[in-house]
C-alpha cells in the first residue's frame, strides 16, 4: 500500500537519486562555508543538575537555523539554487516554490552577538557570572561550518525572602491599596517561593498575578506595569537575595483606589437598525432593560447577568455574564464595558462607574435543508432530504425551538432473492431548549457559576417500510437537563427517555427470520423503552493551543426499573410469561459505554495523530432476556472499523453463509462492543487533507446463542478482531467536512492476518470519525 504524501514530498521522493548525484557543493560560492547549525554544552559545576528549561530557552537564541535536510540531503537548498539559474524549466519552479530556500551561510553567523543572547538568557534565569566560549569547526573539503558553544555555569542566586517595600506605598489616603499589597505577597497562590531560582520569568507571572488580584478587588485603572521586582544580593555572601516588591512612581491617582458600579444597563436588541430608535427603560433586579420593543423578557435575562449595582469592579463577573449570556445561543455578539462617572473619590474612598451590556441577536428564524446521498452494506443506495426550522427566540425567553423532518429512500441494487427491495423512511422531530432550569430545587445562581443549565424537551415520530420484510413504527420523547460545569466538562441527564416501537406488516421472509434467531426475535418483541440516560464529557479539544488534548466521553443508559414497579403478568404469543406495562411488554437492561480519544499536534502545519479506545457493555435482566434491537451494539462503517462495512463484523467470530442476504444484516450485533483507532493526519494543500489509519474492534454476545455460533464473549477476543487500514481523503472547508475512506481487511476475526489489498471498502461520510 503506497502512502498519500504531500504533493511536495513525493516530488522529493522522485527526484531523490537526481539529488544524491547532483550536490549543493558546486552551487556554494568560494568564499563561503554552508551552515550545518550550532552544539549547545552545558557545564553545570556546582549543582551537578539538567535545568532543561534553561537549556530549551537557551537554544531558542542560536540564530540563524542552519538549511533543512532530508536524508542527508538538501532538497530546498537544491531547488533554490537550480531555480536561479538562467533557464531553470518548469519543474524547478514548481519545487523552489513549494520547498525552496535561501541558503545560509557561516558568514551570516554572529558569535559576539549570540554569545551575549545566551548570557543574558541566562542572567534572567539567575545564572550570573557563567562562562560561555564557542569554536568554529569548518570543514573546507565540503564547505560547511559549525559553532559549538559550551557553557559553564555558576551556582545561581536563591531567594531568602520575599517582601512588600512600603517606602514606595502611597500615603494613607491609599491606605486600602496598602493592605492588598500585603496581602497578595503572602498569598498562598504567589509563584514567588523561598528557596526558588532568581527568574525574571517567574517575576513576571507573579505580576500578572497581582494585577488580576486587584482587578478583582475592584481596582478598575490598575496596570501590572505599575508594580516593580527589586533584588538586594549584599546581604549574604552565599548567592541568596531579598526580592522586594514596589510600585512605581507618579502612578496615576485613579489607579489606586477600587472602583463600584452604580448602574448596569442592558441593551437586549442592539444593532445598527435599533441604535437609534427610541427605548424604553424597564427595571427589574436593580438592573435596567433598555429596548425599543420587547426583544427579550427582562425576567429571563436578569438571572444571567452577574453585574449588580453597588458591586466592586470585578472583570471574572464581567467574563461569566458574557459566557452566560452567549450560552442562550440567541445573541451572536455580548459586549460589556464600563464607563467612569467622575473624576473624585468619595468619602468611602471609591470612584464610581456605569457598567453597559450591548446584545446584538443571531437571525431569530433560520431554514436550513440537508441532501444526503446514502449507501450502506445490504448494497442499499438512494437519496435523503431533511429540513429544519429553527426559532431561537420564541417565547421572548431564549427558548429555542427545532422542527426537523426527513424523508429517505433507499433501493437495494443486487441480484438474486434480493432485487428490487427498497426501504421508504420518514421522520419528524420537534425540540424545545429552554435556557434554563424547570422545576427548579435550587438557586441557579448560587449553584452554577460558570453557566445556567438547560431544560432540553423532543419529541419525534419515524415511520420507516422495508419491502417485503416489514414496517416500524417508532415514538420518543425526553424531558433532561445539560449543564457545563466549566470549560471542559459537559453534563447531560435525561431522567425521562422513553421509546415505543411498533412492529408491523411483517412479512412471511422476515417472520422466517425471526423464526432462526430467537435472540433477534425477543429484541424485537420490547416494543417499549422507558428510562434514563446520563452522559458525561470532558474535552480538552476546545483548547487549540494544547499540543495533546484529551476527549472522554461516558454514557449510561438503563431502562424499566421503575416500570416492573407498576407491571402486570402475562403471556407471550408462544406461551412464556411476561411483564407488561400498559398491556406494552417492556424493555429491561443497563447499558454503557466509554470513548477515550487523544489528539496530539506533530507540529504547526496541520499534521496530527489521534488514537481512539471504545469500549461498552450491555446487559438485559428481568423483563428482557436480550437488549432491543435499537440499543444492540454494531461495527464497521465510516464511523467504526472502516475495512468492513456497516453490521460486516460479528458477532465475535460469527459468519453468516451469505454476506450479502438481508438475514445477515440483523444478525450481526451484540452486547459487547471494543474498538481501537489510530490516524495520522496531514495537510495536502488548501481545504484538503489527508490521512492514513488503521481501526481495529467487534462486538460480542453475553449468552450464548445457538443461531450465532461464536457469538459469545471470551479470552480469545483479541483474536475475534477485525483489523483494517487505509487512507483517507478529506475535503474541510470551515469546519465543514466531506469525507472519504479507502480501506482494506488486515485481519478477519479468528483468522491469520492477510492484506486483502484486492477488497477495499470505500466509505463517504460527513465529518471526521472522532
Amino acid at each position: 500500500m503506497k502512502l498519500p504524501f504531500k504533493t511536495y514530498q513525493i516530488g522529493m521522493l522522485l527526484v531523490a537519486l537526481a539529488v544524491y548525484s547532483c550536490s549543493v557543493e558546486k552551487y556554494i560560492p568560494e568564499d563561503e562555508f554552508l551552515y550545518r547549525g550550532a552544539n549547545l554544552k552545558f557545564i553545570d559545576t556546582v549543582l551537578d543538575k539538567n535545568y532543561k528549561e534553561v537549556k530549551t530557552e537557551t537554544e531558542g537564541v542560536l540564530y540563524p537555523q542552519p538549511n533543512s535536510r532530508f536524508l542527508g540531503m538538501y532538497p530546498g537548498l537544491y531547488f533554490h539554487y537550480k531555480a536561479q539559474r538562467e533557464n531553470p524549466g518548469i519543474i524547478n519552479k514548481f519545487f523552489n516554490k513549494k520547498i525552496g530556500e535561501e541558503p545560509v551561510y557561516f558568514s551570516d553567523v554572529e558569535l559576539s552577538e549570540t554569545e551575549e543572547l545566551i548570557y543574558n538568557r541566562l542572567e534572567n534565569r539567575g545564572f550570573f557570572y557563567s562562562l560561555i566560549e564557542s569554536n568554529s569547526i569548518i570543514d573546507s573539503s565540503s564547505h560547511t561550518a559549525k559553532v559549538n558553544y559550551e557553557v559553564t555555569l555558576k551556582k545561581p542566586y536563591v531567594l531568602e525572602t520575599y517582601q512588600l517595600e512600603k517606602d514606595s506605598l502611597p500615603s494613607t489616603d491609599s491606605l486600602e491599596l496598602v493592605k492588598k499589597l500585603e496581602k497578595a505577597v503572602v498569598d498562598e497562590n504567589s509563584v514567588i517561593k523561598k528557596g526558588m531560582r532568581f527568574d525574571l520569568a517567574d517575576f513576571k507571572s507573579e505580576r500578572e498575578r497581582i494585577d488580576e488580584f486587584l482587578k478583582q478587588e475592584g481596582y478598575y485603572n490598575f496596570n501590572g506595569n505599575f508594580l516593580i521586582f527589586e533584588a538586594d544580593t549584599n546581604t549574604y555572601d552565599n548567592k541568596k537575595f531579598d526580592l522586594f516588591l514596589r510600585l512605581k512612581d507618579n502612578v496615576p491617582d485613579k489607579s489606586k483606589v477600587p472602583y463600584i458600579i452604580d448602574d448596569v444597563d442592558v441593551y437586549p436588541n442592539e444593532s445598527i437598525e435599533t441604535r437609534d430608535q427610541e427605548k424604553d427603560t424597564v427595571s427589574l433586579d436593580s438592573l435596567d432593560f433598555i429596548q425599543a420593543k420587547e426583544f427579550f423578557k427582562p425576567k429571563r435575562l436578569s438571572p444571567y447577568i452577574l453585574l449588580k449595582p453597588g458591586q466592586r469592579y470585578n472583570p471574572i463577573l464581567s467574563k461569566y455574564t458574557s459566557r452566560r449570556i452567549s450560552s442562550i445561543g440567541t445573541y451572536k455578539f455580548v459586549n460589556i464595558h464600563y464607563k467612569e462617572n467622575d473624576t473624585v473619590v468619595d468619602e468611602n474612598g471609591f470612584r464610581h462607574l456605569d457598567a453597559i451590556i450591548e446584545l446584538s441577536p443571531l437571525q431569530k428564524r433560520s431554514l436550513r435543508a440537508e441532501l444526503q446521498g446514502v449507501t450502506k452494506s445490504n448494497n442499499f443506495a438512494g437519496p435523503g432530504l431533511g429540513l429544519t426550522y429553527t426559532n431561537r427566540n420564541w417565547f421572548k425567553g431564549g427558548e429555542q425551538l427545532n422542527i426537523r423532518g426527513s424523508v429517505a429512500y433507499e433501493k437495494q441494487f443486487s441480484s438474486g432473492e434480493q432485487s428490487g427491495l427498497s426501504s421508504l423512511q420518514l421522520g419528524l422531530e420537534t425540540s424545545v431548549r429552554f435556557p434554563r432550569l424547570l422545576f427548579p430545587i435550587v438557586d441557579v445562581n448560587k449553584r452554577f457559576k460558570y453557566s445556567i443549565p438547560q431544560t432540553e424537551v423532543k419529541l419525534g415520530i419515524d415511520y420507516l417500510n422495508r419491502s417485503q420484510l416489514y414496517s416500524l413504527n417508532s415514538y420518543q420523547t425526553s424531558f433532561g437537563y445539560i449543564w457545563k460545569a466549566n470549560r471542559y466538562v459537559t453534563h447531560q441527564l435525561n431522567p425521562i427517555n422513553i421509546n415505543y416501537v411498533r412492529l408491523g406488516n411483517v412479512t412471511e421472509e422476515f417472520n422466517e427470520i425471526l423464526n432462526q434467531n430467537q435472540f433477534l426475535r425477543r429484541s424485537f418483541e420490547q416494543q417499549f423503552i422507558a428510562g434514563l440516560t446520563y452522559g458525561f464529557t470532558y474535552n480538552e479539544l476546545v483548547d487549540n493551543y494544547r499540543t495533546g488534548a484529551l476527549y472522554f466521553n461516558f454514557n449510561f443508559d438503563i431502562a424499566g426499573n421503575t416500570l416492573s414497579l407498576f407491571d402486570q403478568s402475562a403471556t407471550d404469543e408462544d406461551g412464556n410469561a411476561v411483564n407488561e406495562f400498559l398491556g406494552l411488554q417492556y424493555a429491561q437492561y443497563a447499558k454503557g459505554d466509554i470513548d477515550i480519544r487523544y489528539h496530539y499536534k506533530l507540529n504547526d502545519d496541520g499534521q496530527l495523530l489521534i488514537a481512539r479506545l471504545f469500549g461498552g457493555l450491555g446487559y438485559s435482566y428481568g423483563n428482557s432476556e436480550s437488549l432491543p434491537f435499537v440499543k444492540q451494539y454494531f461495527a464497521g462503517g465510516p464511523y467504526s472499523v472502516r475495512a468492513f462495512r456497516i453490521r460486516g463484523l460479528g458477532p465475535g467470530s460469527y459468519q453468516p453463509t451469505d454476506e450479502s442476504s438481508y438475514n445477515a444484516y440483523f444478525d450481526r450485533a451484540g452486547d459487547i462492543r471494543l474498538e481501537a483507532n489510530l490516524e495520522y493526519r496531514f495537510p495536502l494543500f488548501n481545504y484538503v487533507n489527508g490521512a492514513i489509519f488503521t481501526d481495529a474492534g467487534n462486538v460480542w454476545l453475553l449468552r450464548e446463542n445457538d443461531a450465532l455460533p461464536g457469538g459469545k464473549f471470551s479470552s480469545s477476543f483479541t483474536n475475534e478482531l477485525g483489523i483494517g487500514s487505509g487512507v483517507g481523503v478529506r475535503v474541510d472547508i470551515q469546519g465543514f467536512v466531506i469525507r472519504f475512506d479507502l480501506a482494506s481487511p488486515l485481519k478477519r476475526p479468528a483468522k491469520s492476518f492477510e492484506f486483502e489489498y484486492d477488497s477495499p471498502v470505500l466509505n463517504f461520510a460527513i465529518g471526521y470519525p472522532f
